[in-house]
């Protein structure tokens, strides 16, 4: 059914190509002409606007589904496995809310890792996420407010490829629906829905690319120049390294149509680099400050952890269904990718063969080959440093050489993946789109593209994501009986204390909106908390938080020495702690309470806690 919607005049031709532009395809790709003395079947009540409707809400019910097992106990359940970074991003939820309440400074905290402090610009804080759902998470906290961002997120992606494709690139709704679809809800985004909402939430990007094509032959450069920084600039608030993917992907596409085309480069560079200057400028001046405090400000730093550094995909990754999908496998994925929540390819063998199938077949368009270039392009960038095939390490990436320049120090190379995913996208966009202009009876030609879309998307169809239980946040927490003895500028220190594996007190800060400060904590640091350093994870090591780590994992009580008291009464004192907390039901928690107790003496029991009172301890002066 062909569309009745208007197109922008000013960018018609979106893909600055003459004679395949996308403006083109949407006047030649509609369905064969319905032979005369037949009768075309129309469907009266199928609007555009309801088709519209029911595509969106399609989107939205399979969200739901695949967050099902969490909405129904968001506080108790998290994505199996690991539950690290939902913490996190809860800890970053709570922190918009004191942005919006009390006008803290939203680019460093110092609520946890006290008294040193977190670079949130560094740590991707989703401000531009979390800033909008403030209501939510002050009515409901944040761990619903975690989930609704990961069902829109989702959700949310696939309808704005679902829009850009069907008013820019393609006549037919289904090929929209089909490219919204597998962007949306590829296995790459079923992976990152486990723990990342700000890797999923790519509804901005679409729009994005739509606008750096259209540049290339715009008519008001410096409007649209505008136009691009503004999205820039949230996308920035959003997830940064998502942007400058985006940006790399863009500047690939074109240099492979320039390639092809070289003539195009007359007409465009004038509006490029008008358009481009107005955005730098704009953008520059947005960004400036939150950069200048990325990079130069307290607790910035250079470069990932080595941990990360060297992710990359197995190249057998590209053909095993991801794990959270219909013909997924996890124990079949084990070693094909860094962990579960980075499975940044896994299109599945049928989908795999289709893609190529596609290329092959639609060869002779610019747009294909550039699209299929750009994709091949970033999937060997994401197999990092070191190529594998089925976790045998078999020669040396291109990413050797690229690891260290500035900027791309800080990506971590799996995630290139995302960009192949987008491009397979698109190619199946086209190829549905196309087909519809294959001289085969209708009915024939439904068949065959239902056929191969069930063969491509089935075995990678999005499954409910897998859940576990976690502790509820305390009583004593929640009830407030701890303000009766943290001061503002004292620390309320969880047992085991808040590190990467043990983010549980993080979720107990916010809980209350960040009322009281933590010690340490799950965040990007530079080592030793010097300024500039590469990163790592965690703040800078404490003997007290190694000591109680170690007890937490083995469960065998410590005999401490006195070189590790004292040394766990110094980290005390740094900490300006306040109070110790040890939830009664915490796992190993009768092994925790006897450490703890060789250090500052019996606790109390208060609620469901055990609580030790160490104001006299830390107090640098107990006479005031």
């Amino acid at each position: 059914m062909a569309s009745s919607e208007p197109v922008d005049r000013n960018s018609a031709s979106v893909f600055p190509l003459d004679g395949v532009a996308a403006g083109e395809l949407k006047q030649t790709s509609g369905p064969p002409a319905t032979a005369p003395g037949r009768r075309r079947l129309r469907l009266p009540s199928w609007t555009p606007r309801r088709q519209h409707s029911v595509v969106v809400g399609g989107f939205l019910l399979a969200a739901l589904w695949v967050t099902s097992q969490i909405w129904v106990d968001p506080t108790g359940r998290v994505a199996a496995l690991y539950s690290s970074d939902p913490a996190q991003v809860q800890f970053f939820l709570a922190h918009s809310v004191r942005v919006v309440l009390h006008g803290e400074f939203p680019f460093f905290t110092e609520q946890f890792n006290y008294p040193d402090g977190v670079n949130l610009m560094a740590n991707t804080a989703i401000l531009a996420l979390g800033i909008p759902m403030v209501p939510v998470t002050l009515l409901f906290g944040p761990a619903v407010t975690f989930v609704l961002l990961v069902t829109l997120g989702l959700a949310g992606t696939a309808t704005a490829w679902y829009v850009v494709l069907s008013r820019h690139l393609v006549r037919s709704r289904l090929a929209a629906a089909v490219g919204g679809w597998f962007c949306g809800f590829s296995p790459a985004m079923l992976s990152h829905a486990n723990w990342h909402p700000n890797i999923i939430s790519q509804f901005l990007l679409p729009f994005i690319v739509w606008r750096v094509l259209v540049i290339t032959r715009s008519r008001r450069p410096y409007r649209d120049g505008l136009l691009l920084a503004l999205l820039v600039s949230v996308q920035a608030f959003i997830n940064e390294e998502i942007l400058l993917f985006t940006a790399m992907a863009c500047g690939v596409f074109l240099a492979a149509v320039l390639v092809q085309r070289p003539q195009l480069w007359r007409a465009a560079w004038r509006p490029l680099a008008k358009s481009l200057a107005t955005c730098t400028a704009v953008a520059g001046a947005l960004l400036a400050y939150p950069l200048y405090v990325q990079f130069a400000g307290p607790m910035a730093y250079h470069g990932l952890s080595d941990a990360v550094r060297d992710y990359g995909n197995d190249i057998a990754a590209f053909v095993a269904p991801g794990s959270p999908t219909l013909g997924g496998d996890d124990a079949a994925n084990t070693g094909l990718a860094p962990n579960y929540s980075e499975e940044n390819a896994f299109f599945g063998w049928s989908l795999s063969l289709i893609t190529v199938g596609i290329v092959l077949w639609l060869r002779h368009d610019v747009v294909v080959r550039a699209l299929a270039a750009t994709g091949i392009f970033f999937a060997v960038l994401s197999l990092g440093e070191r190529i594998s095939w089925w976790d045998q390490e078999i020669g040396v990436g291109p990413w050797e050489w690229l690891v260290r320049l500035p900027l791309l120090d800080a990506v971590v190379p799996t995630r290139f993946g995302l960009i192949t995913t987008v491009t397979v996208g698109l190619l199946l966009t086209l190829a549905v789109d196309r087909s519809r202009r294959l001289p085969l009876p209708r009915r024939t030609l439904r068949l065959r593209t239902a056929a191969g879309l069930a063969l491509a998307l089935l075995p990678i169809a999005p499954m409910p994501l897998a859940v576990t239980s976690r502790p509820a946040v305390p009583e004593f927490i929640t009830a407030d009986r701890w303000r009766g003895y943290v001061a503002q500028d004292q620390t309320l220190v969880p047992i085991p204390v808040p590190s990467m594996g043990n983010t549980h007190g993080m979720r107990w800060a916010a809980a209350v909106n960040l009322d009281f400060k933590i010690p340490g904590g799950y965040f990007l640091a530079p080592r030793n908390a010097n300024t500039g350093d590469p990163g790592r994870f965690g703040g800078r090591p404490s003997g007290l938080g190694e000591l109680l780590s170690e007890v937490a994992r083995t469960g065998r009580t410590l005999r401490l020495d006195d070189r590790q008291q004292r040394r766990a009464l110094d980290d005390l004192r740094h900490w300006r702690a306040a109070i110790l907390v040890l939830p009664v039901d915490q796992h190993h928690a009768e092994p925790l309470r006897l450490t703890v107790e060789q250090l500052v003496g019996p606790g109390r029991r208060e609620l469901d806690v055990w609580m030790w009172d160490v104001r006299t301890l830390t107090d640098p002066d107990p006479a005031a």
